[in-house]
């Protein structure tokens, strides 16, 4: 895609990725392993996760069936209220501990600023990245969603696992969401590339050798962010 010097007072969607982009490293592990400390007696439903494990390195590498196992292992089943008051305890240690990158959040009050649209898009679950663009003040926050029975999680994904083409898919659909406005997109592994190489502007931010590699194999600004 061609690469557009953007300007304060032109309509712009900045698309951002969260985990390892905005913050320093995955928040999906931290808020389920913060949940078992709060719940110990679900450990015991732990000895399902090696036949997940095992699927999943031996047959399928469905990263989505892996990450809804891990979390009905973990929290399957809780109500609803459980969940989100650990879920609101969770985000609102994100900056008191100093997860997010000063960067990051420097990027994003230029582009608030600027009059730009902000959408967190994220492959990580409904349980609490919401509350991370509430937190952040994004506009829009697309995530990958879970089942719920009733009042109880059900933990089965009712979207795609949004990684990979997925969030292809996801920056497609944000074009018609906003018509006619560029958009810059920000991500930080090489699953991301195919929705960077796609956006007006990209720049792929922390990334390993292999993802900067491939990024300016195609033209993808590349940048550190502290």
């Amino acid at each position: 895609m061609q690469r557009l010097c953007m300007t304060e007072n032109q309509s712009t969607v900045a698309l951002f990725d969260l985990d390892g982009t905005l913050t320093w490293r995955d928040t999906l592990i931290p808020f389920l392993c913060g949940y078992l400390i709060r719940h110990p007696l679900r450990v015991l439903q732990l000895w399902k996760l090696p036949p997940a494990l095992a699927a999943f390195f031996f047959l399928d590498h469905d990263r989505g069936r892996l990450k809804s196992q891990i979390i009905r292992a973990v929290m399957g089943n809780e109500r609803r209220a459980t969940i989100a008051a650990w879920a609101d305890a969770f985000v609102d240690g994100l900056r008191s501990r100093g997860a997010f990158r000063a960067a990051a959040l420097n990027a994003l009050d230029a582009h608030r600023a600027a009059g730009h649209h902000l959408v967190l898009l994220s492959a990580s679950p409904d349980l609490y990245v919401p509350r991370i663009g509430q937190l952040l003040g994004f506009e829009r926050t697309l995530c990958t969603e879970l089942a719920w029975a009733g009042e109880r999680l059900d933990g089965h994904l009712v979207t795609p696992n949004r990684q990979g083409e997925e969030k292809l898919h996801c920056l497609k659909w944000l074009r018609t969401q906003y018509p006619g406005m560029p958009i810059i997109a920000y991500g930080n592994s090489a699953t991301d590339l195919g929705h960077l190489r796609q956006a007006d502007r990209a720049i792929l931010v922390n990334g390993g050798m292999s993802a900067r590699r491939l990024a300016s194999e195609v033209g993808i600004t590349t940048a550190d962010w502290l």
